[in-house]
C-alpha cells in the first residue's frame, strides 16, 4: 500500500453546548484520554504513515497541540485552524493536500469508535469508484413535519450518513473550490453539487457521533465491551 498519498482530515470543531460541559466536547475525557485522540489513533493504526491533519477552532489550537504532545507524541499530526463552518474547516485542511491521485478521508473528530475495518473498506471503494460514504439503514419510524403538518416517510428510502467520507483527492479538492452554499451539510453534498456521483458503503453502528452525555456513556460502554472481547480473544488464543 502506498501510504505517501493517503490523507485523513479530522475535523473537531464542537463547542460542547449540548454536552453541558465547560470545555469543547472533543477535549472531554473518554476512559482517560481526550475524545479526539481516538480517531487520530484509529487512522494511524489502520494505515501506518498516513498523513493526518487535525482541524480545530483557532482558539483551540494550543489545547490541541498539548493533547497531541501529551497523548499522541508517537504520531505526526498537523494541527490547523478551522473556519466559519464545517465546509470552511475542511477546505482549510484540504489546502495542505496535493492533487496527487491519492485518497483523502474526512472524519468527525467526535466519532471516536471508527474501526480499522470501516477505514479500510472506505479506502478500497474510494480507490475503485472515487468515493465511499458510510451509511446505515433507518430502523425507526420517521415523520416529516412542516408548518404544523406531519406525514410519514418511507424509511426504506432513507439512509443515515456517517464519516469518514472518503474520496480520490482530485474529486474532493476540486469540489471544495466551489463557493460555499448552506446546502453543503457534508462532503458528499459538496461533491454532488460539483457534478460527481456519490457511492455509499455500509457503515458501522458503533461508529457513533458523540454530541450528548448519553452518547458519551454509550461510547464508554462500547469501548469497555470491545476491550473485554479483545481480552477474551487473547486468552483463547494463548490457550490453544
Amino acid at each position: 500500500m502506498d501510504i505517501c498519498n493517503k490523507y485523513a482530515v479530522i475535523v473537531a470543531g464542537g463547542k460542547g453546548s449540548r454536552m453541558g460541559a465547560s470545555v469543547p466536547k472533543q477535549f472531554l475525557h473518554l476512559q482517560g484520554k481526550p475524545l479526539l485522540c481516538y480517531p487520530v489513533q484509529a487512522f494511524a493504526n489502520a494505515i501506518p504513515g498516513i498523513n493526518i491533519i487535525l482541524v480545530v477552532p483557532e482558539d483551540q489550537l494550543d489545547s490541541a497541540e498539548i493533547v497531541i504532545r501529551s497523548y499522541l507524541n508517537d504520531i505526526e499530526v498537523m494541527v490547523l485552524a478551522g473556519g466559519e463552518t464545517r465546509f470552511h474547516s475542511v477546505r482549510n485542511g484540504l489546502q495542505r493536500i496535493p492533487d496527487d491521485g491519492g485518497i483523502v478521508f474526512v472524519h468527525d473528530g467526535v466519532r471516536p469508535l471508527v474501526s480499522r475495518d470501516l477505514i479500510l473498506r472506505c479506502l478500497q471503494q474510494a480507490e475503485e469508484k472515487g468515493s465511499a460514504i458510510p451509511s446505515l439503514p433507518v430502523t425507526d419510524s420517521i415523520r416529516y413535519m412542516e408548518n404544523g403538518i406531519n406525514k410519514p416517510l418511507k424509511r426504506d428510502n432513507l439512509r443515515i450518513i456517517q464519516t469518514p467520507q472518503t474520496f480520490k483527492t482530485g474529486i474532493l479538492l476540486q469540489a471544495y473550490k466551489q463557493a460555499y452554499l448552506p446546502s453543503f451539510t457534508d462532503d458528499a453534498t459538496a461533491v454532488e453539487a460539483f457534478g460527481k456521483k456519490i457511492y455509499l458503503i455500509e457503515g458501522d453502528r458503533q461508529n457513533i457521533k458523540v454530541t450528548t452525555p448519553g452518547d458519551m456513556a454509550l461510547a464508554d460502554a462500547l469501548l469497555m465491551a470491545g476491550e473485554k472481547e479483545e481480552s477474551l480473544e487473547s486468552f483463547l488464543g494463548n490457550d490453544i
